[in-house]
């Protein structure tokens, strides 16, 4: 594999122009990070290694330049001209969505060890979305722990551009937007129903596994 820069690509690789709002100029130029978004989309890398793999070029090169860090680029990538998007990697088999608690540990933790148990804790609640047959973190978001694991549902699946063909979850899960949900994106939802589910319109597909726990043939 052989990569090339021409030499307008090095005499230009840093920013010489104004972006004209407040503060300093960017030190790289929009072509730049285009580049480098490239070069991770092709390989597949993540930011830190797309920085690592364009400064061993310029090494491999003798060339004098530097790759921009990767906190740049993937802050830079929010406003570089051109659409950029993370490729699909394939269809999702079975996608495991569940929440835990975080605690805070800080100021009251130590009161907590001084003075003994308090009332009042910190928490936080981390909600993962994991490919059950990969062990992949798909998605991950961190809540309040008055959020519940419903609500977050939509902002970890709604970015996803990958088919997923089942998602399992607890009861917590057994709301109209979430069946909602998950009808849109095509996915076959595993979600128990809870021990006083009720009956939902006529001819809902969640209303068999509601008989099936009155009958006891689920639990």
């Amino acid at each position: 594999m052989t990569f090339w820069f021409d030499d307008e690509a090095v005499s230009q690789w840093h920013c010489e122009e104004h972006h004209g709002g407040h503060g300093r100029g960017f030190e790289y130029s929009y072509a730049r990070i285009v580049t480098a978004l490239m070069l991770k989309g092709i390989f597949g890398l993540s930011f830190r290694a797309t920085e690592g793999f364009i400064n061993s070029l310029f090494e491999l090169m003798d060339l004098t330049l530097k790759s921009p860090d990767y906190s740049c680029i993937s802050k830079r990538a929010k406003s570089v001209p051109v659409k950029y998007r993370n490729p699909s990697r394939g269809t999702i088999a079975h996608l495991a969505v569940d929440a835990t608690g975080l605690k805070v540990y800080g100021e009251g933790e130590w009161k907590t060890r001084k003075y003994g148990k308090e009332k009042r804790r910190t928490w936080r609640k981390l909600h993962l979305a994991v490919d059950a047959d990969t062990h992949e973190v798909i998605a991950a978001e961190v809540s309040l722990v008055n959020v519940g694991d419903n609500e977050v549902l939509p902002t970890m699946l709604n970015p996803l551009r990958r088919q997923i063909k089942q998602v399992c979850v607890d009861g917590a899960y057994d709301t109209k937007a979430c069946h909602s949900l998950l009808q849109r994106k095509g996915a076959k939802p595993a979600i128990p129903p809870r021990a006083n589910a009720g009956f939902w319109e006529e001819g809902h597909p969640r209303n068999e596994a509601v008989t099936a726990l009155k009958n006891g043939e689920l639990s």
